[in-house]
Formats: structure tokens, C-alpha cells, sequence
């Protein structure tokens, strides 16, 4: 690795670390959660790259002082934004893999070093058996023996450097990339993280004749639980249908936030028929608890959840298969919501 290169790569490696470290201190400073859509915004609050968003972070703070994390979800919603970019993501690893590779050939340098030294020892070894006057010979010996250990000590100060930036952006892609798959209020996979495990789930579910369904949930009249009580106890809703649903997953069941006050479950194992009854009990649990507004000590009305259920494989692909149970989640509010309809192949488009 030349010298120059070196350089440039250790500046740049700094860069991004005063990046990483200013990040975090605006978090911490706004006692924000640590979340993609904040980590989003500080970056292009930071580094000016959004220019909107720079100017909205700074009229805000020049009339409050700091920020929330619901204000930033407000923002992010009116910027149809709510998750790391995959550029961002992209970029991430592409600077690991740079790193990897300058260690790597690092590692290819030294090996390098170390051949041309043996290879160099050796000729000087047969001028010493041929040679009367050994004096010049052994000087040069001492001179490249001395050459080599510096250039040896370097090399691998160069490499524990980079390992360890390495291992550092390493965890820190690690982190993004787990982040960007989990949803930042309910802590349960997202939407996107849904669809990938869905598709292997189908993958591996028919590989062991295994019935896989799939279900849609929705709270009912969700609008105006926010409407009556606020969004902080909309949020808390959320979180409380996201708990309940989590409990009934296992191995085999597995739930997400789709978005809104959408969920999915994915039933590796159960006919649609089994899902429907496992999804049943849920709705039956959740209707029967009385929750209260915590802001104001004010019972609400009962809060509900309509849901559709589908058979994975009566459907020409996975993602027909959700589009099934959501036309049998229409159904269920249109004839009085809080119930569970599950979707006949009948029905198919």
C-alpha cells in the first residue's frame, strides 16, 4: 500500500468517524431514540446533503429548541421517507468491502515483502560461500535484514489499524441494516423485512409439505382512537395489538408491522383454517380488554381488530396470497369489523 494511498484512506476513515460521533451527539443532545429515520435525518441535518430537511431541523429549533422523535415521524411522513435509504445502505457496505480489500492486500504486501526478503537473503547466502571477502556482503545482509524488519513493523500497524476500522464499520453496517428491518415504535419487523421472510418461509414450507397461511390485521376505526385521544395513545395502542399478536408467534409464527395500523402474520405449519383460529383468539383477547387513556385516566371505547386469512399456496405466488387475505380483511370490516374471514381460492382474480 503506498504511502499517499495510506494517508487519503486514514483521512477518510476519520471523516467518517467525526461523522459517526457528531450523529450521536445530536441524538443524544435531543434524547432522540436511536432509530433509521432519526439516524436519517442527523446525517442530512449534518452533512447539508437534504437541504429541506436542514431547514426544517433549524426553523424548529430556532422556535422550540430541540426536536422529538414524533416530530421527526411527522416530517418523514411528509416526506414519504421512513427508513434508511438503500443508497445510504449501499454506501455503508461498499466502505467495508474498500477496507477488506486494502487489508487484504495489505496481508498480499507483506507476504510480497517477506518472498523478495527470502528471495534477496538467499542470493546474498551464495555471494558468502563464494566470496573470500565476506565484509561488503555481510553489510548488506544487516542493511536489508534492518530494511525489512521496519517495513515489517508497518505493515502490521497498518494492518491492526484497518482490522479494527474494519470491525468497527463492520458493526456499525450490522446495526443499520437490522434497524432498517425493524419498525422503530413496536420494535417488530417491518414491512420490508416481512416480504423477505415470507418469501423464504414459502421457499422452505413447500420443501417440507408444510401448509403455510398468511394473515392481515387491521385495528378498527383507528383514525378515531387518534382523533379522540391523540396520537401518544394511538402510538401505545399500537404497541399493545403489536404485544398481543407477538405473543401468539413462535419458531413458525412470525409477525410484522406492515405499516400504519396494519399487521401481517406469516403461520408456517397451520391450514388456513388452524390460522384463523389462532388469529380468532387474539381478536377474542384483545376485545375483551378495557383500555385507558393514560393522559387523561378517560376508559376508551373497545378497541378491535379485523383481520383476513389466506392459504399461501392456493395462490400463484406468496405476495397473491397476501392480497387475498387483505380483500378478506375488507370483507370482515365491511360486514361489522372485529371478526377474522379467511379468503376461498374462489375468490382468486
Amino acid at each position: 500500500m503506498r504511502e499517499g494511498d495510506s494517508r487519503r484512506f486514514s483521512r477518510e476513515i476519520e471523516r467518517r468517524r467525526s461523522l459517526y460521533d457528531d450523529i450521536g451527539s445530536f441524538l443524544f443532545a435531543h434524547d432522540l431514540d436511536l432509530t433509521p429515520l432519526n439516524f436519517g435525518l442527523a446525517m442530512d441535518y449534518i452533512t447539508g446533503n437534504n437541504h429541506a430537511v436542514e431547514q426544517a431541523v433549524k426553523a424548529v429549533l430556532a422556535t422550540r429548541g430541540s426536536i422529538s422523535n414524533g416530530w421527526i415521524e411527522n416530517l418523514a411522513a411528509k416526506q414519504q421517507h421512513d427508513h434508511i435509504s438503500p443508497e445510504s445502505l449501499a454506501e455503508m457496505l461498499n466502505k467495508v468491502e474498500e477496507n477488506l480489500s486494502l487489508v487484504t492486500n495489505l496481508v498480499g504486501e507483506s507476504r510480497m515483502n517477506a518472498k523478495d526478503y527470502g528471495a534477496a537473503l538467499q542470493e546474498q547466502v551464495k555471494d558468502l560461500s563464494q566470496n573470500a571477502d565476506n565484509e561488503p556482503v555481510l553489510s548488506k545482509l544487516i542493511t536489508l535484514t534492518r530494511g525489512m524488519v521496519e517495513k515489517t513493523r508497518e505493515v502490521e500497524a497498518e494492518m491492526r489499524e484497518n482490522q479494527k476500522q474494519t470491525r468497527i464499520l463492520q458493526q456499525s453496517l450490522e446495526t443499520a441494516r437490522k434497524a432498517a428491518e425493524q419498525d422503530h415504535l413496536t420494535g417488530l419487523p417491518n414491512r420490508r423485512a416481512f416480504e423477505a421472510r415470507l418469501n423464504a418461509e414459502a421457499v422452505e414450507a413447500e420443501a417440507a409439505h408444510e401448509p403455510l397461511s398468511i394473515a392481515f390485521c387491521d385495528i378498527d376505526h383507528f383514525k378515531h382512537i387518534n382523533d379522540a385521544h391523540g396520537h401518544d395513545t394511538g402510538d401505545r395502542v399500537l404497541k399493545f395489538v403489536a404485544g398481543l399478536l407477538a405473543a401468539a408467534s413462535d419458531d413458525k409464527c412470525h409477525v410484522a408491522r406492515h405499516g400504519g395500523e396494519e399487521f401481517v402474520m406469516l403461520l408456517r405449519g397451520k391450514t388456513a383454517a388452524e390460522a384463523c383460529a389462532v388469529v380468532d383468539s387474539v381478536r377474542q383477547d384483545m376485545s375483551e380488554r378495557s383500555l385507558v387513556n393514560r393522559s387523561t385516566g378517560e376508559r376508551m371505547d373497545q378497541v378491535t381488530f379485523s383481520a383476513g386469512v389466506a392459504n399461501v399456496f392456493g395462490y400463484e405466488d406468496p405476495r397473491a396470497a397476501l392480497k387475498a387475505a387483505d380483500r378478506a380483511l375488507y370483507l370482515a370490516k365491511e360486514h361489522g369489523r372485529n371478526r377474522v374471514y379467511m379468503a376461498t381460492e374462489a375468490e382468486r382474480d
